[in-house]
């Protein structure tokens, strides 16, 4: 028998950003012995960086906002790709879910009359974003982690890294392995349930907003552990990421400075989203500067400015730009609020902003504009779940927030995120109380699945020669930069395709040197396993998927094809080969389809 610590609990959840913090609370308040596992520290999630605010159409600064509009903006921003069950249940919970995380201590900003305040975003054609300032992804953390805490009936393993799920003669999990990063000491865990919630890909690529954490270790694990990811071609690279200065390229903007009046120019000062406008969003856009600057005065006397598309298109706005020498000289574009607000306001309404460029570029954006670019952000592809649980495809097995794929379809929209993260953390971590229940008999750990783990992860250690895993995750963030980026051609996906063979022989030879403990050389010598294996799993959907639609743009196919919008793309790895096929696509029920086909006025 290995060494090592082992633990007992009916449900675990893995990761602890909003979507698994919410699942281990309810989870808990089922009745579930719970544990809540984390690479880092508690509170140090990638949601804090979630920073614009919480789409719910709570209809506080407009009325006329509903479940229906929700809905209908989500699967237009998804391009109809998204599981319509999923966005419905979004969009008709979100409200509630908002209202929950005030009762439990969340401060949001107020409307003048006390309710809380939503504003403008991407994609969402009435203002329903609540928000705290430009900082709501650290109140909700900080809410649900003082909910969770106060409870006091999850226990919580900070700095431990899970490495495999383990599964009983049945197929279904059974419990997880991994070890504790300050020691190196192996711990594993024994379960009816495992509840997925570890994030997504995106330090994979070169440019990202992402933190060190996002090494895509669910969808690997679950990848392994016989459960089919989908939608995996689709990464969102979010428009405006910070270009300048190098040390903190792909800093994320938050899409708040356009949403509260912001605008992107060229380097001429053009306002340039003004010729990126696509036939599906062209009627309710505006077509002239003067109609867009009347929408944020009064959405109903104007329509809405190009600035707030869906991120997808103004990603690619910004890139044809760049592209055609009329980028600054960074390579970025412009975005300017200093030009459309006063300088207490913005500090007022942005104030992460406002201190993120004069701290970390020297830049006072009350006074100048800003220089961004696209940075990679989002995975909207994940672990296949059914809508109403949250349950994989595999026993045992549920997903939520990054981890889990349909929601989102092609492109995600800003604020939906979340929300994404609260309605289906809750649905997830119920779900798996209810099925850990009713399921009989105490959970063991399959010893010969914890030994093949442990000597797949002591492998460097073990070895006389070979290269430092850094330089392996380098060539590989440049290859998807470079070849897998925002716009994609097939000759580049094959060469991307030709290098993962290359790329993957090395990680099996890379070495490590000292102990286990606080190593952070092994530590991405099992991480590289996991991006290695989720990056191919995107280039080969991006490589089959022969159209442009949402976070997936084809130079050489760049319209979207009627035949694809009837599928999405399963991610599997059998045999040792990652694999991917077409799966039909959900159909939508007619009386939700006319709601997504309604023009508005």
């Amino acid at each position: 028998m290995i060494e090592r610590e082992t633990h007992t609990y009916d449900v675990v959840v893995i990761g602890a950003g909003g979507a698994g913090l919410r699942a281990a609370i309810e989870a808990s308040g089922n009745g579930a012995k719970t544990a809540l596992v984390c690479k880092s520290l508690l509170g140090k999630a990638h949601t804090v960086m979630a920073e614009g605010g919480i789409a719910a159409a709570m209809g506080n600064v407009y009325a006329e906002d509903n479940w229906k509009v929700h809905f209908r903006d989500t699967m237009r921003g998804g391009k109809f790709l998204n599981n319509w069950r999923m966005a419905q249940l979004h969009a008709q919970e979100a409200p509630e879910r908002v209202w929950e995380l005030e009762n439990w201590g969340a401060l949001f900003d107020r409307t003048p009359d006390g309710r809380i305040l939503q504003r403008d975003f991407g994609g969402h054609r009435y203002a329903r974003l609540a928000h705290v300032g430009d900082r709501t992804g650290l109140e909700m953390i900080r809410t649900l982690q003082q909910n969770l805490v106060g409870v006091g009936q999850v226990d919580v393993f900070m700095e431990c890294t899970m490495v495999e799920l383990l599964r009983d003669d049945s197929g279904a999990v059974c419990g997880a392995f991994g070890y504790w990063r300050p020691t190196g000491e192996f711990i594993s865990f024994a379960c009816k349930a495992v509840v997925m919630a570890t994030g997504g890909i995106g330090r994979a690529w070169k440019v990202t907003s992402n933190s060190w954490e996002y090494s895509g270790d669910g969808h690997a694990m679950a990848l392994r552990a016989g459960a089919e990811l989908i939608d995996m071609e689709f990464i969102q690279f979010h428009p405006t990421g910070m270009v300048w200065p190098p040390s903190v390229r792909g800093l994320l903007v938050t899409e708040s400075v356009r949403g509260d009046g912001g605008v992107l120019k060229n380097k001429f000062g053009d306002r340039f989203m003004f010729n990126y406008v696509p036939d599906l969003f062209r009627k309710e856009t505006a077509e002239t500067e003067e109609e867009a600057d009347r929408w944020y005065k009064d959405h109903s006397a104007a329509r809405r400015t190009p600035d707030l598309l869906p991120r997808d298109e103004v990603a690619r706005a910004i890139n044809s730009e760049v592209k055609a020498g009329r980028g600054t000289p960074h390579g970025g574009v412009f975005l300017d609020v200093s030009s459309r607000l006063p300088a207490d306001v913005i500090r007022r309404r942005l104030p992460s902003m406002y201190h993120q460029f004069l701290e970390l570029a020297d830049v006072d954006i009350t006074k100048e504009p800003m220089e961004i670019g696209p940075t990679c952000h989002y995975t909207m592809g994940g672990i296949r779940a059914e809508a109403e649980t949250e349950a994989a495809t595999i026993p045992g097995l549920f997903a939520c927030g990054e981890s889990a794929g349909g929601m989102h379809g092609a492109n995600r929209l800003g604020g939906n995120s979340l929300s994404d993260l609260l309605v289906f953390g809750k649905r997830a971590g119920e779900a798996a109380a209810q099925y850990a229940a009713g399921t009989s008999g105490a959970p063991s750990v399959p010893e010969t699945q914890v030994t093949d783990a442990v000597r797949g992860v002591l492998g460097p250690f073990e070895r006389v020669e070979g290269e430092n895993p850094y330089v392996v995750l380098q060539d590989l963030q440049e290859m998807l930069h470079n070849l897998v980026g925002i716009i994609r051609t097939e000759g580049e996906l094959k060469e991307a395709l030709e290098m993962f063979h290359s790329l993957k022989d090395r990680a099996s030879k890379v070495r490590v040197t000292g102990t286990r403990a606080y190593n952070p050389g092994w530590n991405t010598s099992i991480d590289l396993r996991n991006m290695l294996m989720v990056a191919e799993g995107c280039t080969k959907a991006a490589l089959l998927r022969r159209e442009s639609r949402g976070g997936h743009t084809r130079d050489d196919y760049p319209a979207p094809d009627p035949e694809f919008a009837k599928i999405n793309h399963a991610v599997r790895y059998e045999n040792g080969e990652v694999t991917v096929t077409a799966t039909p696509l959900p159909q939508m029920p007619d009386d939700l389809r006319q709601i997504v086909e309604e023009n508005p006025e």
